[in-house]
């Protein structure tokens, strides 16, 4: 099978492509809940795309640096990249744009990137002095300089800085301060701003240089299909002993996410890799201890098989989890419990030790990565109930769908 596209970079390519000059064709784009708000809020701000949903297309004219919007209302829904990654844009432009989404995004940390982009010269602010979104930018273009920002809450705010970082009027010099989570995913920036035009250096993460007067230029550009959503797949072989090959994925991926595979194979898994295509054949499971700080939207997948494992099974260096669409670690020890499992919460992950499971029903905190992993569950428990499955719109609409169509369960449960 194939999954559908990148969220991940579908959501940077588009950046990418708004900022750039001339005009951009992505294919094997995502359409997800994530992807049309970025999507909708980049038309706001005055910048023409086109979305083929049946040919998997978006059509990006490029404003070449110049946020074409004076004002703008930008609603993100409870996209994180969305918010983060249009908040960095919007100070290139002039005028004033407001950022706002969900009651659980009024509840997401931006203070972080507001403070960087402050020391760049940029005047956005927390609308309710919570560091939280709403957020007010009063756009007078991006001077540049020097910051430093603190790399424990989320890449993400790295990244919104670096991809902006170009159009900046004197450069930027970005500096690291503390541990850098979720690292590959600022790789996968680095690599879809090179394919735009724009190489930067990230032999050293803790002081990374953007020079001025590099800009983006118009590509076309292809989207893998999205590593975190083959988890599922690849998870569900395992806890059926079954076998699944995902195609359009490789090692060589842009996407960290791919190394979960890894795990599967520390816990028992065979694993076969070709040129464009990666194999699990489900195997018996042994419990495993692993930081999953590099992979942490596999968490909760993990979690899933760690239940149908012998002995259990230690997640450490995720405490940065606690800040995405819910509390990932107080959520998942909240639903493993319902299905029978012991669970130990810790500060940065999980001590998952497997016991008799039974059916349950699984509430999703309207986290698509909830109902997608604890599904899988239901594939060698009776009587698993999903509640709220429609919020997997978010990054993987079909994926109900796909799931009955591999298990041969026939239509949409």
């Amino acid at each position: 099978m194939r999954p559908p596209g990148s969220k991940s970079i579908t959501n940077r390519a588009l950046v990418c492509a708004a900022l750039a000059r001339g005009k951009s064709l992505l294919r094997g784009a995502l359409d997800s809940d994530d992807t049309q708000v970025l999507v909708e809020s980049l038309r706001r701000l005055g910048i023409g795309v086109a979305v083929d949903v049946a040919a998997g297309t978006i059509a990006v004219d490029g404003c070449d640096g110049s946020i074409p919007s004076a004002r703008a209302d930008l609603f993100v829904g409870n996209s994180g990249t969305t918010v983060r990654f249009l908040t960095a844009l919007a100070t290139l432009g002039h005028g004033a744009i407001r950022l706002d989404g969900t009651p659980r995004m009024r509840e997401r940390p931006i203070g972080d990137l507001l403070d960087a982009l402050g020391q760049l010269g940029a005047d956005a602010k927390s609308e309710l002095g919570g560091g939280c979104p709403p957020v007010l930018v009063k756009a007078h273009g991006l001077p540049g300089g020097t910051a430093t920002i603190r790399g424990d809450i989320s890449s993400q705010f790295l990244s919104a800085l670096l991809m902006a970082a170009p159009y900046a009027q004197h450069g930027a010099e970005l500096r690291v301060e503390g541990p850098l989570v979720s690292q590959p995913y600022v790789r996968m920036t680095r690599d879809v701003m090179a394919a735009f035009g724009v190489a930067i250096e990230l032999s050293d993460l803790r002081r990374l240089i953007v020079p001025a007067g590099v800009y983006y230029k118009a590509c076309e550009y292809a989207i893998e299909p999205d590593a975190s959503a083959a988890s599922y797949f690849f998870a569900a072989a395992a806890i059926t002993g079954g076998e699944i090959t995902v195609e359009g994925l490789s090692r060589d991926s842009l996407q960290g996410d791919v190394a979960f595979v890894d795990v599967l194979a520390q816990m028992g898994c065979e694993v076969r890799d070709a040129a464009d295509s990666v194999t699990v054949a489900g195997r018996p499971l042994a419990g495993v201890a692993v930081d999953m700080n590099a992979i942490s939207d596999t968490v909760q997948t993990l979690a899933a098989v760690a239940l149908f494992a012998q002995g259990p099974t230690t997640i450490t260096g995720v405490a940065h989890i606690r800040h995405k669409e819910t509390d990932r670690l107080t959520a998942l020890a909240t639903e493993l419990r319902k299905l029978g499992a012991e669970v130990d919460e810790r500060d940065d992950g999980l001590r998952i030790t497997p016991r008799p499971l039974h059916g349950a029903e699984i509430d999703t905190y309207d986290d698509h990565r909830m109902a997608m992993s604890l599904a899988l569950v239901g594939l060698a428990v009776p009587g698993v109930v999903i509640r709220d499955p429609g919020c997997t719109r978010k990054t993987y609409p079909k994926f109900f769908d796909d799931l009955a169509a591999l298990s041969g369960m026939g239509g949409t449960p």
